[in-house]
Order: structure tokens, then sequence, then C-alpha cells
């Protein structure tokens, strides 16, 4: 085996995860009446199934005793026993269908159910937990895990509660009709129950790993697609096909292996039936011979159980190898479900009347491990109104202020807007208070209009003219053939620049009371930075703003910037007095003009 597909994993043996699939079956407790009607249908299925044996010792019976008789056949019993066989498995097919459209229900429902729970769980987590999980295997979990449960819920539970009905009322009918050959089909049938517990608590394992494998696989695609012109300006492209080649083998071998296992099922079932119905003539044959001239039409039937017999222990095997991979996707997907989330914040009702701005930090202390704390007593106290830059080297800490102003984290100490702790508002009331534009821009794929009034009502084309006129969109806009309707995809094209000037016209759509700009124009020239910077001097007016910036030169105009060093703030003033202080401001001002 190549080194590549070589695991250095060691993992204890794994059962199937009955926990998850007991979560999984609780989750689904609402839709509990259509299954249990589905279920009711795939046993009804199975006892016109079980009936149909007998029908046709009964019509071999007949057929044998026409013979031997001079008067030959009794059509008009023939005929009776026909219609009675076309009526049992007529009853039967319907109730089966009947099963598997309850269940396609269910399926449907619970697959809606299980995703709109995720949905609604990726706002009740903390941040931090996004911090720790990529992207992809997030959206693994949504959709390749939730599928393969939707699949199973689909197809096991109505197909199981069918082979178990018919299971056993097979095993009752085989011993009424006759114990002998009944213990021939029955024994030969514990040698396939057997093997499949052994391949059973061989295999889980395997499909554990390539479930996961999925997760990493999805999360470097979503990586490296993502960011493509970086891997491929860094010459990256064959780094990372060979750690794709990495996790694609480790996909491929525990795919093939589980795949390998759980296939092997089939044909060791198929054997155990074959065998059983060679056992069946051998043994009554022996007995005819024996004296019981009457044992052809038991043979004959006995040869239909053995069949349907085999059939339900064929079911089981399936079933193992769907319940298996849905045991691994439950665990994957009630993993997140289950997650730490934010705490409940119902009464909390605490928020300024009427926001002015004032703001004030008070201590505050955080670290994003609880070991490696990041922002060391930061205290500061801002004016409505204030234009506030916070400067400093990377890593000295700005973001994270503003990810704690915003409260996407908790922290020791205490932030106040106006004189309101924010720990004593609700988060969604928080997030209102603050226009944020960020350096990444976030469009989706609606139209124009959508990504500007994102989340807001009624707002009117002139308004919008205005905040397009501000950042320099409006004759861009002007120029596209169907104006604020046409949809932003790829073959728009829009430039960095533009797609920042579309973030920032939506931060002032939304016109809220505190603005927070983490890098706005970090990726707009030097022409389109002048356009936008006089509309955020227009936009701040009377407004208490947060300035991130790394170009000192975007921030001379700010009433108060904040120096920080090592999570402290180590320098607060103006431009003019930070300067004329000659610390650490001048130094980090004077390197990014200083000549070469």
């Amino acid at each position: 085996m190549p080194a590549h597909m070589r695991k250095n994993r060691h993992m204890p043996k794994e059962k199937m995860d009955v926990r998850s699939l007991g979560k999984l079956f609780l989750f689904c407790k609402s839709y509990l009446p259509f299954i249990l009607i589905a279920a009711l249908f795939a046993v009804g299925g199975a006892v016109c199934t079980i009936l149909g044996p007998e029908k046709i010792g009964d019509l071999t019976a007949a057929l044998t005793e026409g013979v031997m008789r001079p008067q030959g056949v009794d059509m008009g019993a023939f005929l009776s026993v026909c219609y009675d066989l076309l009526v049992i498995y007529a009853v039967g097919a319907l109730a089966g269908y009947a099963s598997q459209f309850l269940m396609a229900t269910v399926t449907q429902g619970a697959s809606k159910k299980l995703r709109s729970s995720i949905d609604g769980k990726i706002g009740r987590v903390p941040l931090n937990y996004f911090d720790r999980a990529t992207k992809g295997d997030l959206l693994s979990r949504v959709t390749n895990d939730v599928d393969i449960i939707a699949q199973t819920l689909g197809s096991s539970i109505a197909n199981l509660t069918s082979a178990l009905a018919l299971f056993i009322g097979t095993i009752y009918k085989m011993f009424a009709s006759d114990w002998i050959l009944a213990l021939v089909t029955v024994g030969t049938s514990l040698f396939g129950f057997l093997f499949m517990g052994i391949i059973l608590k061989t295999s889980q394992k395997y499909f554990n790993r390539k479930q996961t494998d999925l997760g990493i696989m999805d999360g470097q695609i979503e990586e490296v697609y993502t960011g493509h012109l970086i891997v491929s300006s860094f010459g990256g492209t064959a780094f990372e096909k060979r750690r794709f080649e990495k996790t694609n083998g480790d996909l491929f071998v525990d795919n093939a292996r589980s795949q390998f296992l759980s296939g092997m099922m089939m044909p060791i079932m198929n054997f155990v039936g074959n065998l059983s119905y060679a056992l069946i003539f051998i043994v009554g044959c022996a007995i005819a011979l024996g004296g019981n001239t009457q044992m052809l039409p038991t043979i004959m039937s006995f040869v239909l159980y053995a069949r349907l017999f085999s059939q339900p222990l064929t079911t089981f095997a399936q079933s193992m190898t769907s319940l298996q991979q849905a045991s691994a996707a439950s665990r994957r997907v009630f993993e997140f479900i289950d997650a730490e989330e934010m705490a409940r914040e119902d009464g909390k009702a605490q928020k300024p009347e009427k926001v002015a701005g004032d703001v004030e930090f008070k201590n505050v202390r955080f670290g994003y491990s609880p070991e490696k704390e990041i922002i060391h007593g930061f205290s500061a106290k801002l004016r409505a109104g204030q234009k506030v830059a916070i400067v400093g080297p990377t890593g000295a800490g700005k973001t994270t202020i503003v990810n704690l102003l915003m409260r996407f984290y908790e922290c020791e100490g205490d932030i106040t807007v106006d004189g309101v702790s924010i720990k004593e508002m609700k988060r969604e009331d928080v997030h209102a208070l603050f226009d944020m534009i960020l350096q990444d821009t976030w469009l989706f794929g609606g139209t124009i209009r959508e990504n500007l009034v994102f989340n807001q009502k009624n707002v009117p084309d002139e308004a919008l003219d205005k905040v397009c006129e501000a950042v320099g969109l409006k004759h861009f806009i002007a120029s596209l053939p169907m104006g604020y309707d046409t949809r932003v995809t790829d073959e728009l094209n829009l430039s960095e620049g533009q797609r920042q000037q579309l973030a920032i016209a939506r931060a002032m759509v939304k016109d809220s009371p505190l603005l927070i700009l983490d890098e706005a124009t970090s990726s707009v020239d030097t022409r389109t930075e002048l356009v936008i910077q006089r509309a955020m001097d227009e936009l701040t007016k009377g407004r208490t703003s947060f300035v991130i910036a790394h170009r000192l030169s975007t921030i001379r105009n700010a009433d108060v910037i904040l120096v920080m060093r090592g999570g402290d703030i180590v320098e607060q003033g103006s431009h003019e007095e930070l300067l004329s202080l000659g610390g650490f401001y001048a130094e980090l001002y004077n390197s990014q003009f200083a000549t070469v």
C-alpha cells in the first residue's frame, strides 16, 4: 500500500454508535405516528408474503391429487386458490407501497428538521466554535451526513420492520409445517448471523473514519478553491495537490475497507440461502423415500419459505450497512447540535432608550484560550460622536477589541454604551447598535439591491442613489443593464474595490448609531479611497465610529487615536498630540513614510 494511504491513527475498535441512533430516533419522535402506521403496513405486507407459500403448497397439492384421480384436476378449487393468491399478493404490494410512501414523508420531514436545527444552532454556538472547526467540515455535516441519515430513514426502518415480521412469521409457518426441515433452514442461517456479527464489529471503525475523512476533504476543498489565487501565486499548487491526495487516499482506503467488509454480507447470505435450498431438497427427499408420500407439496412450500427466510436476513445485512453509516453520520451531526451554546438571554431587557454613543471600556481582559491572554486590562472612555482610531502592529489586539465591543466573545471587565453594560443587553440588541464594515467583503448571490438593503425593509431607490453616489458607485450601477436589479454573479466581474464600495454602501443604508470600520478601504485604489473617505466623513458625523487602520494616513483626522501594543493602550490622543510625543505612534507613522 502506498505510504500516503497508510494511516498512523491508533483508533480503538468501534461499535455501531447506538447512542447516536437513539438520539436520531428521539429527534424524529414527532413523526412517530407516521412511523408506526408505516410499520403496520410493512407488517401487513410481510403477512401477505408469508401466506403465499402456503397457497402455492395448496396449488401443488391440488395438481398432485388431480393427476392421481381419474376425473382429473378440480379446476374450481384450483382457480379459487389462484384468486386467493392474486388478492394476497395485491394487498401485500399495496401495503408495501403505503409503507414506503409514509417513510418517504418521514424522511423528507426529518431531513428538513435536521438541516433547520443545524442552521438554527449556528446562531447559538459561540464564535470560538468556528475558530476550531473548518467551514468545509460543517458543510459536510449539513449535506453529506444529513443525506446519509435521510437515506437510512427512508429505507431501513420500513425494511427492518417488514423483515422482522417476515422473519418471525416464516419461522412459525416452517415449524408448523415440518419441524425437521425448519431446523435445517434455521440451523444453516445461523452461520450467516455469525459471519454478519464479525463483519459488523470490524467494519464500523471504517465507516466512522470515512465520514471524518469527508469532512476533512470538504474543508480542504473549500479552503483551496476560495484561496485559489493565493495558492497559485505562492506556487502552492503542488503542495495542496499532495495534501489533497493524502486526504483522498485516506478516504479511498477507509471507504474501500468499509465497502469491502459490508459487501461481504450479501454474498454470504446468498450462499446461506442457496445452501438452505440444497439441504431442504436433500432432507425432504430422504423423508419422502422413507415412506412419506405427501412430502412434495411440503418441499415446494419450504423452498419458498427458505427464500422468504433468507430475504429478511439479506435485508438485515443491507440495513446494518446503512445503520453503520447512519450511526457515524448521526454522531457527527449531533456532535454539532449538542455543542455548548451561548447562555440564554431571555431575562435581559436593558438597552439605551436613545443612543447617544458614549462608550467605555472598563478593565477589559480577554484571551481566545484560557492560558493565553491577549487583552490585558484595556480601559478607555470615549464620548458620543467621536471618531476613534485603533492602531498598532499586527497582533496588538485591534480586531479583538472590536469583536468584544460587538459581543462576539465574552470578556472579563465590562463595556458600556451610554452607561448600559452590553452584558445586560441581548446580543441582537448590541449588534443592532453598529454598522460594521470589514476588510473581507461579503456579497451573496442576489441582486445589487438585495445586497444593499440586506435585512432592511422599505428602502426607496432615492436612498440607494444617495449612498451609492456617496461611495462613488452611482455611475457604475447606472451603466448596468438592469441597474439595482442586476444579479451579483461571476459574470458581473466586480473588482475588489467595487465589492468593498457595495459593502460600505450597505452599512450606510443600515444607518446605525455606532460604526466600526476594520480596514474598510484596504481594497480600493487611492482615488476611490478619497471618495470613500469623504463619504465616511459625512457618515461619521454625529456617530461614534471605531476605525481600525494600518495606513495611518487615513486616520489623521480622528478625534482620538488609541495606540495598542501587546494588548494594552500605550498611547492615547489626537494625531498631532501623538506625533509631538515622539513615542510609539510617531515611530509607526514615520516608518510608513520613511524614504528608502
